[in-house]
């Protein structure tokens, strides 16, 4: 709470030098947003790659067979499905553009530089063909692919001292990077209000609460549909009463609404989950590990959000022009959203973070992470509820397969 008091309080300042109009002072904000600029561009490819490595080669250690597939596949459907909802929404909703943001930031490839690249030529692009390259770019969707490559090929490989070496020297970057997250997030009210002073210099408060408020919509708004509507279609299609399902496991929900942290909360899902609602043990305190590292519904449909919202500020697509053509970018990214999410585990700010760490990646305009930043704190604690909430409709989902089996 105190740190939310002053990420808030670090916007209405920036707002306030802002509107001063004051040249020299508008150059200063300028230069520090550039530095946060920077800086995130930085931490953008270990975060992404290490993230999604770290979290597939755990596959392997999870163990397999029925519980785990049932478990990777309704995890990966109701993900999907979190995402699409976000981006349907998103269509419906049309959230408005920002003004011009500041020539701080990365300048997007022009519409014009777009029309000649056909969508296999994109889909080239990200098929790397030397290990380096994608690194030194860059380009997230190659980084992506490796990762997961890499990911699964340490989770197939046997357990030697080899692989151990190799993944405790992965998971040590991860400590390492970890830390310089923290850093940069304990300095991020000064980021803000260099991103805040900028943005109001610019334009006016009206514009800027109309977009963000819709945006705002389509994230919490999707959150619901998921919540109460489509999950709830999943556990009917297994045969479940959602509305008992939810009663059992609301004490955990609850709890995850006001931790914002599925991890503090797994101990009370998994007591609940086999005391109140029934879940045999075995499934239970399988599954819902497994799906607090990796069942990311909020998260997909954040990350899925957040990134057409500002890559459309930065002029990379529009909805004014929406057709059928635009489709495969819609279906790439909510691809893109639901690796992201699944890989996020762990992650300080979890997927506000990996949201800023893919935007800094393909030079979209962060600053209006910046703009969002103090509201995440709301978004985060809903979209917590819903993890947990997905992680005890597929742990008894789960439970319901395997009992009818036995039976």
């Amino acid at each position: 709470m105190k740190r939310t008091l002053i990420w808030i309080g670090a916007l209405v300042v920036g707002a306030i030098l802002g509107l001063l109009g004051i040249a020299w002072l508008n150059e200063v904000m300028n230069f520090v947003a550039t530095v946060y600029t920077r800086l995130f561009q930085l931490l953008a490819v270990p975060t992404i790659v290490l993230a999604v490595i770290t979290t597939f080669a755990t596959f392997g250690s999870k163990g397999s067979g029925k519980i785990f597939g049932r478990t990777l596949t309704y995890t990966l459907l109701t993900t999907f499905a979190a995402a699409a909802v976000g981006a349907a929404l998103y269509v419906i909703v049309d959230p408005s553009n920002l003004p011009c943001l500041g020539e701080t930031l990365n300048t997007p490839p022009q519409q014009g530089e777009l029309e000649g690249v056909s969508y296999s030529d994109h889909l080239l692009s990200v098929i790397p063909n030397n290990i380096v390259k994608p690194f030194l770019e860059g380009n997230v969707l190659s980084l992506l692919l490796l990762a997961f490559a890499v990911g699964i090929g340490l989770s197939k490989l046997s357990d030697s001292e080899n692989k151990a070496v190799v993944v405790k020297f992965l998971m040590g970057l991860q400590e390492l990077l970890f830390l310089l997250i923290r850093w940069l997030i304990w300095t991020l009210p000064l980021g803000i209000i260099a991103f805040s002073a900028q943005l109001s210099a610019q334009v006016s408060a009206g514009i800027v609460a109309d977009s963000i408020g819709k945006y705002v919509l389509v994230v919490l708004g999707g959150n619901v549909i998921q919540f109460f509507v489509v999950l709830p279609l999943f556990l009917l299609a297994r045969g479940l009463n959602p509305i008992h399902v939810l009663a059992k496991m609301m004490p955990a929900v609850l709890m995850a609404l006001f931790t914002k942290s599925s991890a503090a909360t797994l101990p009370v899902t998994m007591e609940t989950a086999e005391k109140r609602l029934g879940v045999s043990p075995k499934v239970a305190r399988f599954v819902l590990p497994i799906c607090t590292t990796i069942n990311m519904n909020g998260c997909a449909a954040f990350i899925l959000v957040t990134s057409l919202f500002v890559m459309q500020q930065g002029g990379m697509f529009s909805l004014q022009s929406f057709n059928f053509s635009i489709l495969p970018f819609f279906l790439l990214w909510l691809l893109i959203s639901v690796v992201s999410a699944v890989g996020n585990a762990g992650v300080p700010m979890g997927c506000y973070f990996l949201t800023l760490s893919l935007m800094s990646g393909i030079g979209a305009p962060v600053a209006v992470l910046g703009i969002i930043l103090p509201i995440y704190t709301i978004i985060d604690m809903v979209e917590t509820a819903e993890n947990v909430w997905s992680d005890s409709c597929v742990a008894a989902m789960v439970n319901q397969d395997l009992s009818r089996q036995e039976v």
